[in-house]
């Protein structure tokens, strides 16, 4: 009796003592000399993630059970990345969470307010006639003397749209392209451009989208020429795929299956001359303002107007050795991210977004590794508002990425045990999540990637029950979700959605050798309304050899027309492109049979596919119930 009085009085003592976890509290209204209790925040994540490191480092008592970094809501406008390293790394019993706090929404942007908006009373010099006395200005802003570069304005939380001619009616298409000398001709344009130092000319290639920088515009009786700036008029006219110009000794210029294959449609954008309706802007460097035109019942004076200035703004960097570990982010706001490389190099890309550094056609073909390979490419990869490297066991979740120039969310390399999950990616210009390895500046881009340390593939990451919608609605070439070189990838119960291209895309090298790519899961995700601009497009695309990967219970509808598609049949619910092999498709249904098979490896298995799939799947499909709220946020 009295042993069983002792364990009884242990337990509950047990169970009395105070958990070892502790907060550390940020405001916007915060001083980062404050000691980060509720009552006195830290004013910056930066500085809260210090605070911590530094109680890990001193082994302090009260982080037994964790350490909670606390964000107030409200804005935090950043003028540095937020870098988490392998010293703020938690353990699996004392993790580092970053939240928001109870009912409240806190941001991390980028991006910086731009106000004193007065209306152009006077006639502009270079302005569309429809837009005299329309449009507003603002000394463009500032840094070290030089006009902040960018590419993207929000006025109230919505995109506004660069000046373009794209909305001008049907767009042309190229008459001529000459490789040699790099030029390319076109119908002499209806509008006339005084100044094109800053016009880019803008390429439908396929399955994707090609920025040119204009160097000279030339008015030759009915036509015009154009030259563009270096380096991206030599990528642009050397490198095959997708085929950008009309090359007669390209052997898919003329022949049946390839009609259009120089005859690409173009656009025009980037100069003053070309704000011609409400809701466009242009950065005009001659004048040195900032001109918009307001949308009706919109008072530019009360709006919130925001300029992206950083590209970045959380890397979570460590090494293969000493990796960052266990970090959660539950509801943290990330938006307004810049991109300008296409403003200072143009914007050349191969496919999901990736841009070509380097790349021309092989003649004759073939290399030691692929006596077929007919191209090689060198590619570069764009930034994204939050970058993983050497990271594992990281959580995203019931985040809310918007307003974002390139990527949401990339797993760069050495990425594992990590979930997105309940989180929403929206407006966003490229990827809304990007994982894997696509090659860099030492690694050819048809190569199959399989690393001797295994620890630098990303694998067993689980993305779920996001929903991800108007995505790659700067760079058309990107998707809801692209995955390449990676493994165990469980992708699962997504909401993804209006998309320029494809819903998600998983593979990558074109290749049928086995490769570090197996084990992947494409499973009961809901994709709709895609395929908005560019065709050679699918739902689900897919790309070699993934052994034991499954694509099954999706819902894929929905498809959009395309308008100035190269081949307006080239669409598919379903696409396993080059190399795709050993893979099982069951279950998935789609709107119409349309599924596409090209240049496949073996052991894939069809089974059960297409309009005639069970209602249940169809339903089953999308968010599960405990997270179809995002829809309504």
């Amino acid at each position: 009796m009295k042993l069983t009085t002792c364990v009884l009085i242990l337990v509950l003592l047990f169970f009395c003592v105070p958990v070892l976890a502790v907060d550390i509290w940020v405001s916007p209204t915060g001083s980062d000399r404050n000691p980060g209790t509720e009552a006195q925040p830290k004013a910056s994540l930066t500085m809260a993630l210090r605070q911590a490191r530094d109680m890990r480092r001193l082994n302090d008592p009260k982080i037994k059970d964790g350490i909670e970094i606390v964000l107030q809501g409200g804005v935090y406008r950043l003028v540095e990345p937020v870098y988490v390293q392998p010293e703020d790394s938690g353990t699996e019993s004392s993790p580092t969470v970053i939240r928001a706090a109870k009912g409240q929404r806190p941001i991390l942007s980028g991006g910086l307010p731009v106000t004193g908006w007065k209306k152009v009373t006077e006639s502009i010099d270079r302005l569309p006639a429809e837009a005299q006395g329309k449009v507003w200005a603002v000394d463009i802003p500032m840094i070290w003397g030089d006009p902040l570069n960018f590419r993207q304005l929000w006025v109230n939380g919505k995109k506004a749209e660069r000046a373009s001619t794209y909305y001008d009616g049907p767009l042309d298409r190229i008459i001529k392209s000459d490789a040699e000398n790099e030029e390319m001709w076109i119908p002499a344009p209806k509008y006339s451009i005084k100044d094109s130092r800053q016009l880019e000319f803008i390429i439908y290639q396929w399955w994707t989208i090609a920025n040119l920088r204009v160097k000279s515009l030339n008015i030759i009786g009915d036509r015009a020429r154009l030259r563009f700036h270096q380096p991206e008029s030599r990528v642009e006219f050397e490198h095959p795929w997708p085929v950008p110009i009309d090359d007669p000794q390209d052997i898919y210029s003329a022949d049946d299956k390839y009609p259009f294959s120089g005859n690409s449609a173009f656009f025009f954008a980037n100069s003053l001359e070309l704000l011609n309706r409400p809701g466009e802007w242009c950065r005009d460097l001659v004048t040195g303002k900032l001109y918009y035109w307001p949308r009706e019942n919109e008072d530019i004076t009360q709006a919130e107007v925001i300029v992206p200035v950083l590209e970045t703004l959380i890397h979570l960097e460590g090494t293969l050795d000493q990796p960052v570990q266990h970090v959660r982010f539950h509801g943290i706001g990330i938006e307004h991210t810049n991109w300008t490389r296409p403003s200072v190099t143009g914007h050349v890309p191969l496919q999901d977004g990736m841009y070509m550094i380097d790349a021309y056609r092989l003649r004759p073909v073939g290399t030691p590794g692929n006596r077929r390979l007919d191209n090689q490419a060198w590619l570069g990869r764009q930034p994204a508002s939050v970058s993983l490297r050497s990271a594992e066991y990281i959580d995203f979740e019931k985040c809310v990425f918007q307003h974002l120039a390139t990527t949401g969310l990339d797993c760069v390399e050495s990425t594992h045990h990590s979930r997105i999950e309940g989180c929403i990616f929206r407006d966003i210009g490229g990827s809304g999540i990007k994982v894997g390895f696509y090659g860099h500046l030492g690694y050819e881009s048809h190569q199959p990637y399989d690393p001797t340390d295994a620890r630098a593939v990303c694998h067993h990451i689980r993305i779920a029950n996001n929903w991800i919608t108007d995505c790659s609605n700067e760079y058309w070439g990107c998707d809801g979700v692209d995955v390449a070189f990676a493994h165990n990838v469980n992708i699962e119960h997504n909401e993804i959605s209006h998309l320029n291209n494809a819903g998600i895309s998983l593979g990558w090298g074109w290749t049928r050798k086995l490769n570090c790519m197996h084990n992947n899961r494409i499973h009961a995700n809901n994709i709709h309304h895609f395929a908005r601009q560019l065709y050679d497009v699918a739902g689900i695309y897919v790309l070699s050899v993934q052994p034991f990967t499954e694509i099954s219970n999706n819902s894929v509808h929905h498809l959009e027309e395309a308008p100035y598609a190269h081949l307006k049949d080239h669409w598919h619910y379903i696409y396993l492109d080059e190399g795709s092999s050993f893979m099982q498709v069951k279950n998935n249904w789609t709107q119409e049979p349309r599924v596409n098979a090209n240049a496949n490896g073996p052991g894939n298995e069809w089974e059960n596919n297409g309009p005639q799939v069970d209602e249940s799947i169809k339903q089953s499909a999308g968010l599960e119930p405990a997270f179809r709220y995002l829809l309504t946020q």
